[in-house]
């Protein structure tokens, strides 16, 4: 299968386990290439798709809009996110896949758990939220979640959290206290915290590696 359009990292040998990474609203932008070369050193092959297809973007008002052109044809960026992991799969060689969603990419993540529930094994969610129909689902989830979000309500996660269990399915969530959204993304100076994003890292490839 063709790349789609996308980055793509992956250790100096060219194998591991596959990890599908769907990025926030602002795009596809070089933080979160960074972090797929971050996962690549760690030695997973690593593909994040370009929703935007090119356009990356650095102010809220520029991110609302273009989150909403995406939203009003969100059925063809499902079809794309499908079409991401499975290029993956192929080219990690089905080994169950990982995906990772930021934000506006946990929706995306979470539709895709539920619609290839024999492909994907695990999610792990920054700071977002999606409904999604989790018994359709096999995946185990691990949650990073913002103690002081104007954009994702406690009680929104927490009833996300329950419907979750609720399936079935298995579910660790951590709350960071004191810190907003974009906490994890350290090009965003008004939100990124160290401290919080080391943590999170850390939690992160444990879940990651797990057999």
């Amino acid at each position: 299968m063709t790349q789609p359009d996308g980055y793509l990292a992956a250790p100096p040998d060219g194998r591991g386990n596959p990890v599908l990474v769907l990025h926030p609203w602002w795009g596809l932008n070089a933080t979160i290439r960074a972090f797929c070369d971050r996962l690549a050193a760690e030695g997973f092959v690593v593909f994040a798709p370009d929703l935007y297809h090119g356009q990356v973007v650095a102010t809220i008002p520029e991110a609302e809009a273009a989150v909403n052109a995406l939203s009003s044809n969100y059925q063809q960026a499902q079809v794309e996110v499908a079409e991401a992991a499975t290029f993956l799969n192929e080219r990690a060689g089905d080994r169950g896949l990982a995906v990772i969603g930021f934000s506006m990419g946990v929706y995306y993540g979470l539709a895709l758990a539920s619609a290839m529930p024999d492909h994907v094994s695990k999610v792990v969610i920054f700071y977002g939220t999606g409904d999604a129909d989790f018994s359709a689902a096999r995946a185990a989830y691990l949650g990073h979640f913002a103690g002081d979000d104007d954009f994702e309500p406690r009680a929104y996660v927490d009833g996300m959290e329950e419907a979750m269990r609720n399936a079935g399915r298995s579910v660790t969530f951590h709350h960071y206290p004191g810190i907003g959204h974009w906490f994890f993304e350290s090009d965003r100076a008004d939100a990124y915290n160290e401290a919080a994003a080391a943590l999170a890292w850390q939690r992160t490839l444990a879940f990651l590696k797990e057999s």
